[in-house]
């Protein structure tokens, strides 16, 4: 009996590690849009300046 009540708990920690995470996941997807989305804002203002200034802080 003590074996069953075990595995149940196991289970279910489990199961809500499971949904955290996937929580964490579309929270992560949603931050990630965000930024692509405001990458693609400056790129339609001004691509030449945002290139000019990735190259002058260090980039190739």
């Amino acid at each position: 009996m003590q074996k069953q009540r075990t595995e149940r708990t196991e289970s279910s920690a489990a199961t809500d590690d499971v949904a955290v995470d996937a929580q964490k996941g579309e929270q992560l997807k949603a931050e990630l849009d965000d930024l692509l989305d405001e990458i693609d804002e400056v790129l339609e203002q001004n691509a030449e300046e945002f290139v000019r200034n990735y190259v002058q802080k260090g980039g190739q």
